[in-house]
């Protein structure tokens, strides 16, 4: 890491941003991209987009030989994500708002502590614990507050699916983890990327083609594959070396809120009395796990 523990850079803070905003707009960009390409059509094509990019400097990354080593792992890493968490995030945004869908990923720090004390024996404090449960709550209310309607037939069921999404991408972010110390972040991505595609490539067989293209869902498609899976990737990998991890990952609760807001602003999505309480919940939960421990008491990890 090239700061210090204490310390971030502005470079750093901003690619941070710049990532959770480009995350965030990505179940925008989604639910437009739906408008006429199939669920799992639209992945593979983001997939195929991102893996051309890399293509052009997978030689200089090492190429295929370079995680020999590590390919259950890698393979592993991938299967988690994207592959299960697209296919979960792909039909849960045919049932729920993309704003519903982008609150729920503000559990995933939490969710990821929780599994990280278990598998890496990372320590989990009771406060935690306590925002991991007040998050969990506040989902099930604004799922149950949710009207169906033209953007989300089935919230709960849509919602549940994203939940699943975020379960699997802990699985993405533990394993990732592990393989970090051997390979470098964009390797991994690329790696991600290549197995993605193969992963979806049987959407060409079997998911109904587009009726006819116009430039908005095209232009959502690229902007997934180079924006969403390039772009911000390597902005939240650059942000990362270049930072704390602990405060990296607080970065990650920026997502709802950009969500909600593009939502609001594209979409023409709105959030009931309900959902606007199980939202705070949720953001509630994640804060109170999230909050920094107090000086003068021992903490763990970075």
């Amino acid at each position: 890491m090239s700061q210090t523990n204490r310390e971030m850079s502005w470079a750093a803070f901003f690619a941070l941003v710049g990532a959770s905003i480009l995350w965030g707009s990505s179940f925008i960009a989604m639910k437009i991209a739906m408008r006429e390409f199939s669920p799992l059509l639209a992945v593979f094509c983001r997939m195929a987009v991102a893996s051309a990019v890399f293509a052009l400097i997978w030689k200089r990354m090492g190429g295929f030989a370079a995680g020999r080593a590590d390919w259950k792992g890698i393979v592993f890493m991938a299967f988690c994500e994207p592959c299960l968490y697209f296919i979960f995030e792909s039909q849960a945004l045919t049932m729920t708002q993309a704003s519903q869908a982008g609150m729920i990923t503000a559990m995933l720090p939490v969710m990821t502590a929780v599994a990280a004390s278990f598998v890496l024996q990372e320590k989990l404090e009771v406060r935690a614990m306590t925002g991991l449960l007040l998050a969990v709550a506040g989902v099930a209310v604004m799922s149950l507050a949710g009207e169906a309607g033209p953007q989300a037939p089935r919230p709960i069921l849509g919602n549940f699916l994203e939940f699943l999404a975020m379960c699997c991408a802990v699985g993405y972010i533990i394993t990732c983890k592990k393989l970090a110390a051997r390979h470098k972040p964009l390797y991994l991505t690329a790696a991600q990327s290549f197995v993605g595609m193969a992963f979806f490539s049987p959407a060409l067989v079997f998911a109904p083609m587009p009726a006819k293209l116009t430039f908005g869902p095209v232009a959502a498609v690229f902007f997934l594959g180079l924006a969403v899976t390039f772009v911000a990737y390597g902005l939240y990998n650059y942000g990362v070396c270049n930072a704390p991890a602990a405060k990296a990952a607080a970065f990650i609760n920026l997502i709802p809120v950009i969500t909600c807001l593009l939502s609001w602003l594209i979409l023409d999505e709105t959030l009931n009395a309900g959902q606007l309480l199980g939202g705070a919940t949720v953001l509630g939960g994640v804060g109170l796990s999230a909050r920094p421990a107090r000086k003068g008491r021992k903490t763990h990890g970075e």
